[in-house]
């Protein structure tokens, strides 16, 4: 019981939820099959882990609290202006720094009915309220984002591709959305997955951040890269929003070892070149396989695909089902999607594994 006179959390910190990521273990289950947090199947590059042992006998130094050769590894790789990068413990703290710059009790953010869940949370986190626009066939609609734009409005998040559905919007919709925003409001794109995609009309928003102002791009080295453990994630941001964040975020908030194995992630291009080859391969052949067994998919460029059952206890049933095979998944309740399962690309042994047990299921 809390008492009356005793501290209390500011607004909205103990309506935000919990997040809880991917699971990774079942009981009775010594090496299970992990789809639940897309996830490189390939591991991180054999450059990057080396990169991380080197630093072991350093651990009573004090990291680089600039990351600045970080930062100037990933303007090499992409082509950015490394004085406009932000460095953080993985985007989710980035997300959570454009929330205490730019948000407070009272305002709005709004994001995409089906998008990532930190949007939500960070918001109610800081006393905001979050406002999910309707989507499109499971795609974030520019129509309904900007019409849930109002005076209060602070942020708008789009993850572009989008987790958990997988689709996209190309750069002359983001484009759209960004001209039909009020100046003072932040659009914030989430390219998380943008490594996977290799479609002609898409930008990951690198060059509207160097246009416009009030855009700003998130990047994770959680994916592709295979460094989900080191929680390390990057955003390109225009030069006023830069200096807030750094005035904001901890003086040594990315390790030693999650820079060093960073930047020699970020240099390792065949490592990653061969991480898309893998998804080009093995993601159409998981929809296949998931169509195959009656199930609706949606059109995912990034390396994981959102399947619809027919009904919620369908997919609660099929998501018991795959566990007891040690075969763990995504349930997508939390997004709005009880009648759905999301699927990370896995090794090909588990695909076929994860695959013919709902076969199975689908047969009983």
């Amino acid at each position: 019981m809390t008492l009356p006179d005793a501290p209390q959390p500011r607004p909205g910190v103990m309506e935000a939820p919990l997040y809880k990521g991917g699971q990774h273990h079942v009981d009775g289950t010594d090496q299970p099959i992990v789809l639940s947090a897309n996830e490189n199947p390939l591991g991180p590059s054999a450059l990057a882990v080396a990169a991380f042992e080197r630093t072991a006998h350093d651990l009573h130094r004090y990291p680089d609290g600039g990351s600045e050769a970080l930062r100037d590894a990933i303007a090499t790789r992409f082509g950015c202006d490394a004085a406009g990068i932000v460095c953080g413990a993985g985007s989710g703290e980035l997300i959570q720094l454009l929330m205490r710059a730019y948000v407070g009790p009272g305002d709005e953010v709004v994001h995409s009915r089906h998008g990532f869940l930190m949007y939500s949370i960070a918001a109610t986190g800081v006393g905001a309220h979050p406002v999910a626009a309707p989507e499109t066939d499971l795609t974030a609609d520019v129509d309904a984002l900007l019409g849930c734009v109002t005076d209060r409005t602070k942020l708008v998040f789009l993850a572009n591709p989008n987790n958990p559905t997988g689709t996209y919007l190309p750069r002359d919709a983001l484009v759209r959305l960004r001209a039909g925003l009020p100046d003072h409001v932040l659009l914030v794109i989430d390219a998380a997955y943008a490594e996977y995609v290799s479609r002609n009309d898409y930008s990951d928003g690198s060059d509207l951040v160097e246009a416009f102002p009030n855009v700003v791009m998130t990047r994770t080295f959680s994916k592709i890269f295979g460094l989900a453990g080191l929680r390390l994630g990057w955003c390109y941001c225009p030069p006023a929003v830069a200096e807030a964040l750094n005035r904001l975020r901890g003086p040594f908030n990315v390790s030693m070892p999650a820079q060093a194995a960073g930047i020699a992630a970020v240099k390792d291009v065949g490592h990653t070149d061969a991480g898309r080859a893998h998804n080009d391969i093995w993601l159409p052949w998981l929809r296949a396989r998931l169509e195959g067994l009656g199930l609706e998919t949606t059109p995912s460029v990034g390396n994981f695909v959102l399947a619809r059952f027919g009904s919620k206890d369908m997919a609660r049933r099929a998501h018991a089902f795959l566990l007891a095979r040690g075969i763990i998944v995504r349930g997508m309740a939390s997004y709005g999607l009880p009648e759905a399962l999301r699927i990370t690309v896995g090794l090909d042994r588990e695909l076929e594994a994860a695959t013919a047990a709902l076969a199975d299921f689908e047969a009983a």
